[in-house]
């Protein structure tokens, strides 16, 4: 995917009452295997990854590139948010040109039902529109995930379409900095 440029990476840690949303470290290699060989966490995101293949292919540093931001809590990664170029052969754009930015997020179990999903994204979603004024951002997550579509909604994406792709229905939304007129 393309990378979110012409923005300095990493950002400062972006802070909010009970989390840091900050560059991935050494030290949240273990946290990162769970989260993707995590059956729970994986459910609607074409299922759990082999733990043995993880332990073998993160680097060391997992996840460190542009548009990737660890959500810490007290020390430790209980999830990440990525900002991402969305692929222009995918379904579901907003602009002609495709390549909007796509706002995803995984969280460990343990850490579920806090509120943080919110918290962190919508930490993302602020920065993002610092950095972007007026682009908007698209999320996409499978109808059948209740708790994702909530949390869309919360933050303030409005659906705009559904399409099948990847087996299953999809819930397609876009969120803007901009004040809607009319």
């Amino acid at each position: 995917m393309a990378e979110l440029g012409p923005v300095a990476w990493p950002p400062v840690p972006l802070r909010t009452d009970r989390l840091v949303l900050r560059e991935p470290e050494a030290r949240d290699r273990a946290a990162y295997v769970d989260l993707f060989s995590s059956p729970e966490v994986r459910t609607y995101l074409g299922g759990p990854r082999p733990r043995a293949e993880l332990e073998s292919s993160v680097p060391e540093v997992p996840g460190r590139r542009p548009g990737v931001f660890v959500v810490d809590h007290h020390g430790s990664m209980i999830g990440i948010v990525t900002l991402d170029r969305r692929d222009a052969e995918r379904p579901g754009h907003v602009s002609p040109g495709a390549g909007e930015a796509e706002l995803s997020y995984m969280l460990l179990p343990e850490a579920w039902g806090h509120r943080y999903a919110v918290e962190a994204c919508s930490a993302a979603l602020s920065w993002f529109a610092d950095a972007f004024p007026g682009e908007p951002v698209v999320l996409c997550t499978q109808v059948a995930n209740d708790r994702s579509v909530r949390v869309a909604e919360k933050l303030g994406f409005s659906e705009t379409e559904r399409f099948e792709e990847f087996g299953a229905e999809q819930w397609f939304g876009v969120w803007s900095s901009v004040p809607r007129s009319g």
